[in-house]
């Protein structure tokens, strides 16, 4: 398949070990997987399961985490240590966007991770989804936005 015709693909990289962020992955998927997008799809990894091959085949990427003790989870942070020297150069200008819950300071969290990803050079496009405490209905709309824009920034032309 040349890779004109090839699907483009969302990479969805998460770290999911409460309720809370279980609710707010399901809510991202389902925003990325809206019938009304097409051409896209929609690959889902554990933190610690992603690698760069999955990075590098991904025309976008989706990246959800716990704030742990002010900062983004291990797991995540393992995530960009694994991919951050073989995906450097090959990734630039890529969409990318962010959720983060938890039950206070999200700020050094998401700090982290934009600092990252535009050491990497992915564009952001969305601002991050933070969400403090259980999610409410608000909350997952929000994820449920930020997935579809994420699918539909990268869904090939009609």
């Amino acid at each position: 398949m040349s890779d004109s015709t090839r699907p483009r693909r969302l990479l969805l990289v998460h770290h999911t070990p409460s309720p809370g962020m279980q609710g707010m992955l399901e809510a991202a998927l389902a925003g990325a997987n809206d019938d009304e997008i097409t051409g896209v799809e929609v690959v889902v990894r554990p933190a610690l399961a992603a690698t760069a091959s999955d990075v590098l085949e991904a025309d976008a990427y989706l990246l959800g985490t716990p704030a742990n003790i002010g900062y983004m989870s291990g797991a995540l942070k393992h995530f960009f240590d694994q991919i951050y020297y073989p995906c450097l150069l090959a990734t630039t200008k890529r969409p990318y966007g962010v959720y983060v819950h938890g039950n206070e300071g999200l700020e050094g969290a998401v700090r982290a991770i934009t600092s990252i990803a535009g050491a990497l050079g992915w564009e952001s496009v969305a601002p991050p989804v933070e969400v403090t405490g259980a999610p409410d209905r608000k909350a997952l709309d929000v994820c449920r936005e930020l997935g579809a824009v994420l699918a539909a920034t990268v869904m090939p032309d009609a």
